[in-house]
């Protein structure tokens, strides 16, 4: 009989997720796992967050709760897919090692999302680069082949378009290590969105946290309509009856993603452009928008606050990954010859 093909993907726990957390990951990872054609594995990494958060080990122990309560909100259901809480999985950090002992420096550290976040760290944060932050990305790789167990099941890794170098080092890491041991193990597959980045309200770079430029998946109503009001828009225009223009106008941006009524918001910009509708229109219809969307999120999150016990959640997913993950230790071993007896 075949295996269904395993969906490994996950999230940093550093506070609640946002909008662009739904549009760049969790959309897809609920059309995964409604499909049924996959074995879903969704890692809330808390190890990892460790690697540039450990002086606020606080944050990242609320966050674990916090991203698995927004998951729950979205629709992510755990009687369908395993929860995983990557510092539960010890198998994890075995195999970690075993690959960094074949991953050559120089393949980490040409990773163009690594260049980045060592500068942002440096820059923006003050903050050392750790010798665990420089083996993240082996790390993950780790978290990746632990669903590739005895019988080397195919593994698809969801990603946003900055993440495909992660993966791009997953499978070298693969090929060297099945021409070293013999073919012990499957390369992943990467799966990028539709939509792969949100740029924050202020129209700079993407949604982030630390940019204070977000809309959290469990803003009130009131956190939403400031953050809408304060978008750009057109600063060429100086009244509401000049002609607009639509590039580069964040209100737009989010109507274009978010708006299901194509054919009222063809009649907005359509209107715009032609001097007959005013910002603060486009940013009311914005509003409504996102309420409608994040009204029965938060409802849902409130419910399952009250009656959900997350960290149970977690046990009970994590507890199905490890299962896999010894399996897939215990392959890597047998073929670097570790499996003494």
């Amino acid at each position: 009989m075949n295996q269904k093909p395993r969906i490994l993907t996950g999230m940093r726990p550093t506070g609640h997720l946002h909008l662009g957390h739904y549009v760049g990951a969790l959309q897809q990872w609920l059309e995964f796992q409604a499909s049924g054609q996959y074995d879903c594995f969704f890692l809330v990494a808390d190890a990892q967050a460790l690697t540039d958060h450990a002086d606020d080990p606080q944050l990242i122990k609320r966050s674990v709760r916090d991203v698995v309560l927004d998951w729950l909100s979205v629709g992510l259901d755990p009687k369908k897919s395993a929860f995983v809480l990557q510092s539960w999985v010890p198998e994890t950090f075995q195999l970690e090692h075993l690959l960094a002992c074949i991953t050559p420096q120089s393949w980490v550290e040409r990773n163009p999302t690594l260049k980045v976040e060592i500068q942002q760290l440096k820059s923006q944060r003050g903050q050392t680069v750790t010798s665990a932050f420089m083996r993240y990305p082996v790390q993950q790789v780790a978290d990746i082949l632990n669903l590739a167990g005895a019988n080397k099941t195919p593994i698809l890794v969801p990603v946003g378009e900055d993440q495909v170098a992660h993966i791009e080092l997953a499978r070298d890491i693969v090929r060297a290590f099945n021409k070293a041991y013999g073919n012990a193990l499957p390369e992943p597959q990467s799966r990028v969105g539709a939509v792969a980045r949100l740029v924050g309200t202020d129209g700079q770079d993407k949604m982030s946290k630390s940019l204070g430029n977000v809309i959290s998946l469990s803003d009130p109503p009131e956190v939403i309509r400031k953050q809408v009001m304060r978008m750009y828009t057109d600063p060429t225009r100086a009244k509401s009856s000049d002609p607009g223009h639509l590039e580069g106008n964040v209100p737009f941006m989010y109507l274009d993603i978010f708006d299901l009524d194509k054919a009222g918001l063809t009649d907005l910009k359509r209107r715009y452009e032609m001097g007959g509708v005013g910002d603060v229109e486009v940013k009311e219809r914005l509003i409504c928008v996102l309420d409608n969307l994040l009204d029965p999120i938060r409802k849902r999150r409130a419910r399952f606050e009250e009656d959900v016990d997350v960290f149970q959640i977690l046990r009970d997913g994590t507890a199905v990954e490890r299962i896999i993950a010894e399996e897939t230790l215990e392959t890597v071993k047998k073929a670097m010859g570790l499996n003494y007896r």
